[in-house]
């Protein structure tokens, strides 16, 4: 919607005598207005949306075993590497449920030992035919148990040394790490909850919602860029614009029904970790090349029930310009489709005091920064 400060500017124009603006007048007759020119200048195509960061990468962290809480090895709000030491629990008792699982694995592959002898000794007696294939096979029914006896204890010492490894809780991604929710000599396990929060930062997502209106107005204006050309700035909510430009890499397969959107999302390079998980942004989509277009300050359009217009100076007299801003134009400057070429020196300033047809002294204001 295009912000128009003179809305009521024609209203008050339309009831204002003349006589008051004769009276504000110089002596020579000319009436003192501030100008600037219309000008040409390239406008990139784009689309505004609104957005929100979204890491890619975003892991809570969990203990995955029961323990006093021996050490907290990061500092809150810092770059963390993939693999750093997080948190230490209290290691004591998983190595010595280690060590315990290495004792009964070495019984059980003495008694697997004894058992492979005896079947060997059995197996030599009914070849001899000095034993029985009932002894035989007894012996064979032994080393199978000893040998099933070893697995599950070559199981229970991987447990165990899997269990001892989780006491040391390490960063299964490189990124920014949050608060910690508990301190040293707390008791954590896998009921605590979440302990802290990671998420990347090179490169991130941006994702907004694209309505429905939105893709039939760029389909009946007969404009269908290639997606892998349209670029991707994002400014934030100071108005700045971040110095790094994305590409969109998906769109989502289905309509929202409750919004009538499709959800979209552009990744952008994230270096200096300018962008947060969470932030709310301007997405602005450039779908073309630049375009010429005529640009004159937003303080110079006036509305009536008639439309927009601005006044222009010719040949020392003001004279009146009906324009078609663009659509959804806004901000300190507006793109002007139709009703000025470029040129045309524009009235911004005494635009109160102006009627068409006097005579005005026309003095040059130095314009507001574009916002494109």
């Amino acid at each position: 919607m295009i912000r128009v400060p003179g809305l009521l500017l024609g209203l008050l124009l339309a009831v204002s005598s003349p006589r008051g603006a004769d009276a504000q007048t110089e002596p020579g007759g000319a009436l003192p207005v501030g100008i600037v020119t219309a000008r040409r200048t390239q406008i990139d195509k784009t689309l505004d949306f609104v957005g929100r960061v979204e890491a890619v990468s975003r892991v809570e962290v969990r203990a995955r075993v029961t323990g006093y809480l021996d050490a907290v090895q990061f500092k809150e709000g810092d770059l963390v590497k993939e693999g750093a030491a997080l948190y230490r629990i209290e290691p004591d008792l998983f190595q010595a449920a280690v060590t315990q699982a290495k004792g009964a694995l070495e019984r059980s592959l003495a008694a697997q030992a004894l058992a492979a002898i005896q079947l060997q000794r059995a197996q030599d007696l009914l070849d001899r035919n000095a034993g029985t294939v009932v002894a035989r096979d007894q012996a064979r029914a032994a080393f199978d148990q000893a040998k099933g006896a070893v697995m599950g204890d070559e199981a229970n010492l991987r447990t165990a040394e899997i269990n001892l490894g989780y006491t040391r809780i390490l960063s299964p991604i490189a990124g920014r790490i949050g608060r910690t929710s508990v301190t040293k000599g707390n008791v954590v396990g896998p009921d605590s909850g979440v302990l802290t929060s990671i998420v990347s930062q090179d490169p991130t997502y941006v994702v907004f919602p694209v309505s429905q209106r939105e893709f039939l107005r760029v389909q009946q204006g007969g404009d269908r860029p290639d997606r892998s050309r349209i670029t991707v700035r994002i400014r934030f909510s100071d108005g700045s614009v971040y110095g790094e430009v994305g590409r969109i890499n998906f769109v989502n397969i289905s309509v929202d029904r409750t919004t009538d959107t499709v959800l979209v999302r552009a990744s952008l390079p994230n270096p200096a970790g300018e962008l947060r998980d969470g932030q709310l942004v301007q997405v602005a989509l450039q779908t073309g090349s630049p375009e010429e277009k005529v640009v004159v300050p937003q303080a110079a359009l006036v509305a009536d029930q008639g439309g927009v217009y601005v006044f222009i100076v010719e040949d020392g007299r003001v004279a009146t310009r009906r324009v078609k801003p663009a659509a959804g134009a806004s901000g300190t400057n507006i793109v002007i489709d139709e009703g000025l070429s470029g040129g045309e020196l524009v009235i911004v300033d005494g635009l109160q005091r102006v009627r068409p047809g006097i005579a005005v002294r026309a003095s040059p204001v130095v314009p507001a920064a574009s916002r494109t």
